[in-house]
C-alpha cells in the first residue's frame, strides 16, 4: 500500500513538473505567432500611414487604386519571377496563351535582372522569320523604354492588329549598338505539334508549346507517321527552345509511352499542393527506341516530359542543360476579374529529382552548332544562355488543289532536298538521327547496359 502511495507521489511529481513546462512551451509557441501578428500589423499600418501621406502631400493627386496596384505587383516581384497580378485585361490575354489564336510578333520573353528579355522566338513567327534571337534585351517598343515595364505590359505592346508594324530595339552580345528590328504582326495560331518523317522509317515529332490541345494534335502527329511509313523504326521528340504550359498536357505526353510508374509530383506547403501523377497502360504499344532534343530554352512542362522519359529509361535525351523552372504555378481568379499568378509548389520526376535552378541534364550532350577547326576562336567566350538560375529571386533547388503526279514529284524532292539541309546545318539533329539509326541497327533501347 505504501509502495503504491510512492507511486502515485511520483506520477504527481512528473505531472507537477511538466505542466510548467508544457506551459512555458505553449505560451512561447503563443507568442512567437503573436509577436509575428503583431509585427505584420506594425507593417499594415506603416503602409497606411505612407498612403495617406501619398494622398495629402503628393505633388499631384494620386490615382490611389494605381497606387495600391503596385504595391501588390511589388509584394510578389519580392518572391520569385513566375508570381504575379494581373489586371482583368492581363487575365484574359493569360487565358488566350492556352487556347485558340492572338495576333503579335511571336516570342516568349522573361524578366533578367529587370530587363525584358527574350527566352526564344516561336519558329515560324514573324519574329522568327526577321531573325529576333533568344538572350536579346528588348530595351524599347516602338521607342518607348522597357524599364519599370511589366511583362503583360509588354505582352499587349508587342500584340496588336494583324498587318500592322511593330519596332524593337535590342542590344545583342557582340553588337555596339542597339538594332532596330521591324517586325509586322500576324496571327499566331497556336498550333504547338509539328511532324515530318526525316528518312524511311525515322519519324520527327516537335511540340513547340504545352497547350490545351497539344496532346491530340500530337496522337495525330504519330498517327499520321505510322500511317505514312507502315512501322517506324525511331522517333525524334524536338522539345528545344519549348517554354513550357500546361502541366496536364506534359503528363499525358508522358502517359504515351509509358505504362506505369510516376510521371511527376508536386509538393508544396499545403496538403491539396501534394499531387501524384502516375502512367497508366495503354492499348497502343510503342516499341521503337525514342530520343528527346532539349537545350537551354526547354523550359517547366518540357522538363516533365525529358525528365520522365529519362528516369523511366525510355528515351535518350539529348542536347544542352535545360532550364531549370521546376515550379508550379497557380492561377487564382479575383472577385474583381483580376488574376493571381502564384508559385505554389515544385514538381518532382519520377526519382524525385528537383530541377528547379539546374534543369535537366541530357544523357548525351552535343552542341547546337558544329565547331569548324580552321575558323574557331580559342580565346571566344561561349555564349551565355538564360537558365532558372540566372533570374533575380529565382528559387533555389528544393529537393505548334490537287496536283499532277510529275509536279507531286519535283516538289518532294525539292523538299526532300530542304530536309537534308536542314538536317545538315542542325547538329544536334543530326547527331540523333544517326544515333538513332544505329540503335535500330543494334536492337531496341535499353539505357539500364
Amino acid at each position: 500500500m505504501k509502495k503504491e502511495k510512492n507511486t502515485v507521489k511520483k506520477i504527481i511529481l512528473i505531472a507537477v513538473i511538466c505542466l510548467p513546462i508544457f506551459s512555458l512551451f505553449l505560451w512561447e509557441r503563443t507568442s512567437g505567432v503573436q509577436a509575428k501578428t503583431q509585427d505584420i500589423y506594425k507593417n499594415l499600418e506603416t503602409f497606411s500611414a505612407v498612403l495617406s501621406l501619398l494622398q495629402k502631400n503628393y505633388v499631384e493627386e494620386i490615382d490611389t487604386n494605381a497606387v495600391i496596384e503596385g504595391a501588390i505587383k511589388g509584394m510578389l516581384a519580392t518572391l520569385d519571377p513566375h508570381s504575379s497580378f494581373m489586371k482583368p485585361d492581363d487575365f484574359q490575354e493569360l487565358k488566350i496563351e492556352t487556347k485558340g489564336s492572338f495576333s503579335g510578333i511571336g516570342i516568349e520573353i522573361t524578366m533578367k535582372d529587370s530587363i525584358l528579355t527574350v527566352v526564344s522566338p516561336i519558329e515560324g513567327t514573324p519574329a522568327f522569320e526577321e531573325g529576333v534571337k533568344a538572350q536579346d534585351k528588348i530595351l524599347k517598343i516602338d521607342g518607348e523604354s522597357t524599364k519599370d515595364m511589366s511583362l503583360m505590359e509588354a505582352v499587349k505592346k508587342l500584340r496588336g492588329p494583324k498587318g500592322t508594324e511593330v519596332t524593337i530595339s535590342v542590344h545583342r552580345e557582340g553588337l555596339t549598338e542597339l538594332k532596330d528590328i521591324t517586325i509586322v504582326r500576324n496571327v499566331i495560331p497556336l498550333i504547338s505539334v509539328k511532324s515530318k518523317v526525316l528518312e524511311p522509317g525515322y519519324g520527327y515529332l516537335r511540340i513547340r508549346s504545352f497547350q490545351s490541345k497539344t496532346t491530340k494534335e500530337f496522337k495525330d502527329g504519330l498517327d499520321k507517321l505510322e500511317d505514312k511509313e507502315g512501322k517506324l523504326h525511331g522517333l525524334i521528340i524536338d522539345l528545344r527552345n519549348n517554354p513550357g504550359g500546361l502541366l496536364d498536357q506534359a503528363v499525358k505526353i508522358s502517359d504515351i509511352f509509358l505504362d506505369e510508374g510516376m510521371i511527376v509530383s508536386t509538393k508544396g506547403r499545403m496538403k491539396e499542393q501534394n499531387m501524384e501523377f502516375k502512367a497508366h497502360p495503354n492499348g497502343k504499344k510503342y516499341a521503337f527506341p525514342i530520343i528527346v532534343l532539349v537545350n537551354e530554352g526547354s523550359a517547366s512542362a518540357s522538363e516533365i516530359v525529358a525528365g520522365a522519359l529519362q528516369d523511366h529509361k525510355r528515351a535518350l535525351i539529348l542536347g544542352a542543360q535545360t532550364f531549370g523552372k521546376g515550379s508550379v504555378q497557380t492561377i487564382i481568379p479575383m472577385n474583381n476579374g483580376a488574376g493571381l499568378r502564384l508559385t505554389t509548389a515544385r514538381y518532382y520526376t519520377p526519382n524525385e529529382r528537383s530541377i528547379q535552378a539546374t534543369g535537366i541534364t541530357p544523357d548525351i550532350m552535343v552542341a547546337t552548332e558544329f565547331a569548324d577547326p580552321k575558323t574557331e576562336d580559342k580565346d571566344k567566350k561561349k555564349p551565355h544562355f538564360l537558365r532558372e538560375k540566372d533570374l533575380k529571386h529565382h528559387m533555389k533547388n528544393g529537393e505548334t488543289e490537287q496536283e499532277s503526279e510529275s509536279d507531286q514529284a519535283v516538289e518532294e524532292s525539292e523538299e526532300d532536298d530542304k530536309l537534308s539541309e536542314e538536317i545538315s546545318r542542325d547538329n544536334q539533329l543530326k547527331q540523333a538521327l544517326m544515333l538513332l539509326k544505329g540503335l535500330a541497327v543494334f536492337g531496341k533501347l535499353n539505357l539500364s547496359l
